[in-house]
């Protein structure tokens, strides 16, 4: 109730305010202070007014909005704490993914065996062997990161 009350006031102030700057020939200026005049008295009549006043003074809605921020500080303590220990790909190796690159001759085709003979497949070419290389140092530097 009085939630309402004071924004009928304070639309009939804006709008006699309107109304002065209107007679100062200021028209859109007037125009423009009478539309925002007129929101208060829009908002007590969709009942958003009641409904916010509500939720202003019950201790139920001030209880909810701190367990919510509770919960939000909860997740920003366990994202510092996986961030701070890089528990992530631990749990994304757990998950079944694999945190560490595939070796380049993981993909590569037994050359020269047939199946079921107990061949040993081909060795490697040079090219493999120099991309190898190449990984090692990405994995001595991954290392160092603790990655």
């Amino acid at each position: 109730m009085l939630a309402e009350t004071v924004c009928s006031a304070v639309s009939a102030a804006g709008l006699g305010i309107a109304a002065v700057t209107a007679y100062r020939k200021r028209f859109l200026t007037a125009l423009r202070i009478a539309a925002y005049s007129l929101v208060p008295v829009g908002l007590v009549m969709t009942g958003a007014v009641g409904w916010l006043a509500s939720t202003a003074f019950s201790p139920l809605a001030w209880a909810g909005f701190g367990v919510l921020g509770a919960s939000w500080a909860l997740f920003a303590l366990v994202r510092a704490v996986e961030h701070r220990r890089g528990t992530r790909t631990a749990r994304a190796a757990a998950a079944g993914g694999s945190p560490a690159p595939v070796s380049p001759s993981a993909s590569a085709p037994a050359v020269g065996r047939k199946a079921g003979d107990g061949s040993r497949p081909a060795s490697a070419p040079p090219a493999a062997q120099s991309s190898r290389d190449d990984f090692s140092d990405i994995e001595a530097i991954l290392k160092k990161h603790g990655i």
